[in-house]
């Protein structure tokens, strides 16, 4: 037989042989998305002695491979933070080509500065530590502030889930929408999404004391009088937010109300909360895999699988990731 029909028979993928392991923290995401691309979930395993050791294996040869691992880290924080640090040592020591941290919820990204005096800046400590493990680049959804990816030296690719939740609330057709931010600092976000749906904008003014995370909506800029409001906001912790601005809007006279966020937390007891307030429906995605609680009848889940999915197959074939979205978020 011709050496170079073997040869070509072989080199199916010009870019390395494609494979996507996933920690403990995003194994139904990284299912869900593999099934997108149609290969399977690489094989590995992790495993945490009695005394809290993370020890994780891959299961797979990665040797001159284009690897991808996804990890998020939510609770436990740190001990997914650290697993994700242990898999991308693992694959680098074990001669994969490209190592790609996939951190659909990166929860430190809320640390992404020093506004107190002796404070550390966590977002940008957890960017070294991950640069320092040996990632090549990241690929991450929906951060606190787009600014960290300035923390890292390698390649970071930024997606947003709002083409996701808008396509969501422009099938429910609502009528007499108004898009609500429950603070200024999500005020750009929330006129994109407006945009795509084709209504007003409408901006709380939210006061939080201290590190308790209750917050307080002391005024809304805007009318929501006679309206169906859409609250929209990157993450939601206890719910507090959501509901404060859930509750300002309908002593406003405002009719039904929605929200939707990236990243749905939700420690213990947020369930209950927002099942008892004014939210109708809360709508979040799949980033984030482990619950506190099951979910109430008004919180629904979409999944940004097939997202992450278009994604890594962008960087594995070395194709633009921006091409997913034009200048303002939306999809091309």
């Amino acid at each position: 037989m011709d050496n170079s029909l073997i040869c070509s028979s072989k080199q199916t993928d010009p870019f390395g042989e494609l494979k996507i392991f996933a920690g403990r923290a995003s194994r139904e995401l990284g299912a869900a998305l593999c099934a997108e691309i149609g290969i399977g979930l690489a094989k590995s395993e992790t495993k945490i002695f009695s005394e809290g050791n993370v020890f994780v294996r891959v299961l797979e040869n990665v040797r001159g491979r284009d690897v991808f691992v996804i990890q998020g880290t939510e609770f436990p924080v740190n001990d997914n933070f650290v697993e994700l640090l242990f898999w991308i040592d693992a694959l680098k020591r074990a001669s994969a080509a490209q190592v790609t941290a996939v951190i659909p919820f990166f929860s430190y990204a809320k640390g992404d500065k020093k506004d107190e005096p002796r404070v550390s800046i966590r977002a940008r400590v957890c960017a070294d530590a991950i640069e320092a493990a040996g990632a090549d680049r990241v690929l991450t959804m929906d951060l606190h502030s787009p600014q960290i990816q300035g923390f890292f030296k390698v390649p970071v690719d930024h997606l947003y889930a709002m083409p996701v939740l808008v396509d969501y609330f422009r099938k429910k057709q609502i009528p007499d929408l108004v898009v609500a931010s429950p603070d200024v600092g999500f005020g750009k976000q929330a006129y994109k999404f407006a945009n795509m749906l084709r209504a007003p904008v409408v901006i709380g003014n939210k006061s939080r004391q201290d590190h308790n995370e209750r917050a307080e909506v002391l005024d809304i800029i805007g009318e929501v009088q006679g309206k169906n409001v859409l609250i929209v906001d990157d993450f939601t912790i206890s719910g507090g937010t959501l509901i404060e601005m859930a509750l300002s809007c309908k002593a406003r006279g405002a009719k039904d109300i929605y929200a939707c966020v990236s990243h749905g937390v939700l420690t213990k007891g947020s369930v209950a909360r927002i099942a008892a307030s004014p939210i109708k429906e809360l709508v979040m995605t799949d980033t984030i895999g482990f619950r506190y609680e099951p979910l109430s009848s008004n919180v629904k889940v979409v999944s940004v699988a097939p997202l992450f999915a278009d994604a890594i197959l962008s960087i594995h074939r070395r194709e633009s990731v921006s091409r997913l979205f034009n200048m303002d978020g939306v999809p091309s």
